[in-house]
């Protein structure tokens, strides 16, 4: 597995790189963590007795998020989720912050585009501006907040918070030190917790991430997810089956929150995946890049090249080096919690929601 920076810091602040000056490095990271605790614990201090102001929108607001930073399977999430209000014949909007954003949407902005074409998606800072914009113009009944879980200053009427599986709780530390946005006791203000990615775990291991997790912040109500692969796409938005790696020999490269993760997802489709090239997340990729993925998909001898979504938008290409490109199309199923989790949707809208048959 071709490695980044991104995992050397992970190597670093798990305390796998032995040493004098990583072991400094590890010592600088905790005095900053201290700060940043103390930032943290204020500013949800000020939400939590009123005095910073929480503003309202006028139509329901559905916001997915996650305690750590890295991939946990949000924006799976926010699609299934505009997809099921939607397919009740409610209009929605997509509202995130938008970051990595350089012109336009960002990455996980354009996929969500490509998936959702009759779904706007805005993106900016100031997503109670955007809320504003929704409804007053776009005539949206429905807001669905992408990465908005520490995004207090716009009132939510259901918090889904995402924990990911493979890396639950960020290393148990805040950042720096660890991948902690925010102390795990604030899943308290979740009203449901979604473990992702639950089927690539023992069910004891989600037994005991569950008691953590109510260890500290007390009773939860809890779903369990898995990431899906549903197909293969290309740089033109055809659809390719899966069938059409069977047997081929397989290279990948990702630059994603959770490379973990993908490689799992990868293994689950294809026992011939020769190596995965990792770039930290939301990587710009240029022409170097490309290059660069040509020659090592060209030594790998792979037959088939392939990425995520969130990577294809950036590239819009067909071919690395000599081997064809395909992104795998990822789709949340929820294998615990589902009625569970309709049920808190259909209610935002319960006095107009129309019922679907079958």
């Amino acid at each position: 597995m071709s490695r980044s920076g991104h995992d050397a810091y992970l190597d670093l602040i798990r305390g796998e790189r032995p040493g004098v000056f990583p072991t400094l490095a590890r010592s600088a990271l905790s005095v900053a963590t201290v700060g940043y605790r103390a930032v943290v614990g204020v500013r949800n201090l000020g939400y939590d007795r009123g005095w910073l102001a929480v503003h309202r929108a006028e139509v329901p607001v559905v916001s997915v998020g996650n305690l750590t930073v890295g991939g946990t399977g949000k924006t799976p999430m926010v699609e299934w989720i505009a997809r099921w209000y939607r397919g009740r014949g409610r209009r929605v909007a997509i509202l995130s912050r938008g970051y990595g954003q350089t012109a336009g949407l960002n990455d996980e902005g354009r996929v969500l585009e490509e998936n959702l074409p009759d779904v706007p998606h805005l993106q900016d800072r100031d997503r109670f501006a955007l809320a504003r914009i929704a409804v007053e113009e776009l005539e949206s009944e429905v807001l669905v907040l992408d990465d908005a879980f520490q995004h207090r200053r716009l009132a939510r009427d259901l918090d889904i918070v995402l924990i990911d599986a493979l890396e639950p709780f960020g290393t148990g530390r805040l950042l720096p030190r660890g991948l902690l946005r925010e102390p795990i006791g604030s899943l308290r203000r979740a009203d449901v917790v979604v473990l992702s990615r639950a089927d690539l775990i023992s069910s004891a291991d989600r037994r005991a991430i569950r008691a953590e997790a109510e260890r500290r912040a007390g009773p939860l109500r809890w779903g369990m997810a898995r990431h899906e692969p549903r197909s293969l796409v290309d740089s033109e938005g055809l659809v390719h089956p899966l069938s059409e790696i069977a047997g081929a020999r397989v290279s990948a490269f990702c630059g994603i929150g959770n490379p973990e993760g993908f490689r799992r997802t990868l293994l689950s489709i294809t026992s011939e995946l020769v190596d995965l090239r990792t770039f930290p997340d939301h990587h710009p990729y240029d022409a170097t890049d490309v290059r660069s993925l040509g020659d090592w998909a060209a030594s790998t001898r792979a037959q088939v090249v392939l990425t995520t979504q969130k990577d294809l938008v950036k590239l819009r290409c067909n071919e690395i080096g000599p081997s064809p490109l395909r992104a795998l199309a990822i789709g949340l199923d929820l294998i615990e919690g589902a009625e569970a989790m309709e049920e808190a949707l259909a209610r935002l809208v319960a006095t107009t929601i129309s019922p679907v048959a079958g």
